[in-house]
């Protein structure tokens, strides 16, 4: 997906169902949380430097997060999903097979 659509929710979104706080979001992708915050509370587009907003995506996928932009082949727009289905008890789908 094309980080210049992602948006400031989404961002948000990933980062709550990756359950990361702001901090471990800024230490992981070498931000301020206030940078990070500033990302989040952008109504569209993320603002901000474009390494940075890369930064911030690598390290969300990289806690399992996909970015969905609205021309998948579902319906709706842009979200955020996990990369792997989890099971009941938490785990990654699969995990300990």
């Amino acid at each position: 997906m094309d980080q210049s659509s992602i948006t400031g929710r989404q961002l948000a979104a990933a980062r709550t169902l990756a359950e990361m706080s702001q901090a471990d979001v800024a230490k992981a992708a070498n931000v301020s949380v206030p940078t990070l915050k500033r990302m989040e509370g952008a109504s569209g587009a993320v603002p901000g430097m474009t390494n940075n907003v890369a930064a911030v995506v690598r390290a969300l996928e990289n806690a399992g997060i996909m970015f969905i932009d609205g021309d998948y082949s579902g319906t709706g727009g842009p979200g955020v999903r996990l990369a792997q289905p989890i099971d009941i008890n938490g785990a990654p789908s699969g995990a300990g097979d």
